[in-house]
């Protein structure tokens, strides 16, 4: 017997529509991240009010308990002294020839076009406990960091 004679419906074959995965490890956000996860939450709670198809409802259910995950398991970090790299502060760095600024921040808030790197990124762990000055290595090479500059990220998400 063909299967189409048995099916009994077009949704039988769909893909299955899975949770939106939860990054690995700890939750930290700076003071920013906090706000942007909040500010999410209520913006996809607006959205939910409103009529919607049943797949697009279903889409935005998803979204909405992902991220009330992400807003409970959220440590907020204390904004650090700013003298060595690591989570919540702006590094200055000459990486391959060319000078680099990102901020070192939360999965979530990360935006690598905007100078934003999550703190597990690769160049993120490479970077962290550094201080001014000194060469690290990254990408199987020796010296292959110089660490220019750091600065804490102030609560508003400006370096300080």
């Amino acid at each position: 017997m063909s299967v189409a004679f048995r099916r009994e419906g077009d949704d039988e074959h769909l893909e299955p529509k899975f949770e939106l995965p939860i990054p690995p490890g700890p939750n930290r956000v700076t003071a920013r991240g906090a706000a942007l996860i909040g500010a999410r939450v209520a913006e996809l709670a607006t959205q939910i009010a409103q009529p919607h198809d049943e797949a697009a409802l279903t889409a935005l259910k998803r979204d909405l308990r992902y991220w009330q995950t992400r807003q409970i398991t959220a440590e907020v970090m204390p904004v650090p002294a700013g003298d060595v790299v690591e989570f919540g502060t702006t590094v200055a760095f000459r990486l391959g020839g060319k000078m680099r600024t990102l901020s070192l921040v939360g999965d979530d808030e990360a935006d690598p076009a905007a100078g934003l790197i999550a703190f597990s990124a690769p160049l993120a762990r490479a970077l962290m406990g550094a201080e001014a000055g000194e060469l690290l290595p990254f990408g199987g090479k020796d010296e292959a960091i110089e660490v220019l500059a750091v600065a804490a990220i102030a609560p508003d998400g400006a370096p300080r």
